[in-house]
């Protein structure tokens, strides 16, 4: 549908409204409480480090594939969208093969109800900052993800280098996921997600103040995407910590939902700021501090089990 759409109403119908619906479908808050049931406590966030990382490897190959394909056809981007329109049909069979991992997790004996788990998050205060930090994480990314090859193609170096900064950020991203995973599993993960936010914007701020070159861009990648969706294992893994894995699927939607949120803020944001001003300065320094914000609220979080875990805890030990 993207691919036939001639009109703004059928781009916002099919990339907007089908995309959208789409994307929720097969997002990380269902992949990722699905990876949280079947994993064993001890390596949870190492297992969800490295699905986040699978999740995002395609961002390596697809991001530039689009590009070379409408590159080698003069700029047909419809082409381009069908052939990944097939592509994308993949994700059926896949799923498919997956449909009953988690349910050993969902057998497991809890009173607990829906409504039971929505209050008891509502009344955690580390659950709302988990929710505001998740919020400045896509404020961020999706800046990055929709800006940076417009920001990079309105000078000398072109969308083309745009473009392969975004597959690199992929590629470490890859990485990036993994080893925060494994720290995950080692280190309060709360104070990791303080330093990843600190640094992420660090690699802004540096970004911006040195002359731009082709060095510069994919340094600046690399370490984007070693600090890229690095949050997300450790975010999770937090939720599943405090509030168990019976519930994640719903509780982490909500986090998820304000990381979208904010990507949407920070996307409309960026284009606004460059309407008006014709340059992305405001919207760099924006992001900038949002990074600083979210590195001081996650370092208070109570990240401890709440007692509704510890008791069932006990008693599946007792057997």
């Amino acid at each position: 549908l993207m691919a036939g759409s001639t009109t703004p109403s059928g781009m916002m119908m099919s990339a907007g409204l089908l995309g959208g619906m789409g994307s929720a479908g097969c997002a990380l808050s269902l992949v990722l409480s699905v990876v949280g049931r079947a994993a064993p406590e001890e390596k949870r966030s190492l297992w969800l480090g490295i699905v986040t990382s699978g999740g995002t490897g395609g961002q390596l190959v697809l991001v530039p594939s689009g590009q070379v394909i409408m590159d080698s056809t003069g700029g047909d981007w419809v082409f381009a969208l069908l052939v990944m329109a097939t592509l994308t049909l993949l994700i059926v069979p896949l799923a498919l093969v997956i449909r009953t991992a988690g349910e050993e997790g969902l057998s497991k004996k809890s009173t607990q109800t829906l409504g039971q788990a929505l209050a008891e998050a509502r009344a955690h205060k580390g659950f709302w900052l988990l929710v505001t930090g998740f919020f400045v994480c896509g404020f961020q990314v999706q800046f990055i993800n929709n800006h940076l090859p417009a920001y990079l193609g309105a000078t000398e170096l072109g969308a083309l280098v745009g473009a392969t900064a975004i597959s690199v950020i992929g590629l470490f991203n890859m990485f990036g996921t993994w080893i925060s995973g494994w720290l995950g599993g080692r280190f309060r993960k709360k104070y990791l997600l303080s330093w990843l936010y600190l640094l992420r914007s660090l690699a802004f701020l540096v970004f911006i103040s040195v002359p731009l070159s082709l060095t510069s861009v994919y340094i600046f990648a690399a370490t984007i995407g070693l600090l890229w969706l690095a949050t997300v294992p450790l975010t999770s893994g937090i939720v599943a910590q405090i509030f168990g894995s019976r519930y994640m699927a719903t509780l982490y939607g909500i986090v998820f939902l304000s990381h979208q949120l904010g990507s949407f803020s920070s996307v409309w944001l960026g284009g606004k700021v460059f309407d008006m001003t014709g340059s992305y300065d405001i919207a760099w320094w924006v992001i900038i501090s949002a990074g600083f914000v979210a590195a001081l609220l996650h370092w208070p979080i109570n990240d401890r089990p709440v007692a509704r875990v510890v008791a069932e805890r006990e008693e599946a030990a007792r057997g």
